[in-house]
């Protein structure tokens, strides 16, 4: 009969996702996740195979719990453009405390990674794609429901939010800029809103 595994891999994961958002790939040293992860290394390696392979299990949950935030927004009964805007204002009214890192940790990745990795570097594209994909099935339910107007291209409108969120991740890693990073997340939240054709 197999060993049952001996730890939680929910809160294992939820830990390494935090250590490396926090640090990076190439800055964690297995001496952090063993000392984060109350684990050994021949225990990290059997459940995850590599530091490249728990690092890419660590950044799909941290991209499965940015878009479950966006679905999170989008799941009321409000416009869909407003609930685009209020998630935008959401992670500029982060602080500190509440995340490891105020940059994306996707877009900290394909910074760190060499453009010919083909495992981790193309990962976080994917991972950034699909974000981008869910941004653009967003803004087409807003031109379905005569939010756009038609002749609006929800693609390319997906492509200025995802830059204009990476942008805005970047510059909440500034110390002290939380007042200033606010602004800038209201700026594009207005921005979001001003598309809308509908009278209020």
């Amino acid at each position: 009969m197999a060993r049952q595994a001996t730890y939680d891999r929910d809160k294992v994961l939820k830990s390494a996702m935090d250590l490396f958002w926090a640090k990076g790939f190439h800055a964690t040293s297995l001496k952090d996740l063993e000392h984060v992860l109350d684990m050994r290394p021949g225990s990290i390696y059997a459940a995850f195979g590599s530091k490249e392979g728990l690092f890419a299990e660590a950044l799909r949950l941290y991209s499965g719990k940015t878009q479950a935030g966006l679905a999170d927004m989008l799941s009321g009964n409000g416009p869909y453009l407003e609930a685009l805007a209020n998630y935008v204002r959401r992670l500029g009214g982060q602080n500190r405390t509440e995340v490891p890192s105020r940059a994306c940790m996707l877009v900290k990745t394909i910074l760190e990674m060499p453009d010919d990795d083909p495992k981790l570097r193309g990962l976080a594209e994917e991972l950034i794609d699909r974000m981008e994909t869910a941004l653009e099935r967003a803004l087409r339910m807003a031109q379905l429901e005569g939010e756009l107007p038609a002749d609006a291209d929800p693609a390319r409108l997906a492509g200025r939010l995802q830059a204009e969120l990476i942008g805005l991740r970047a510059y909440a890693q500034r110390i002290n800029a939380e007042e200033r990073v606010a602004q800038v997340a209201e700026d594009i939240a207005q921005g979001i809103e001003a598309l809308s054709v509908r009278t209020a």
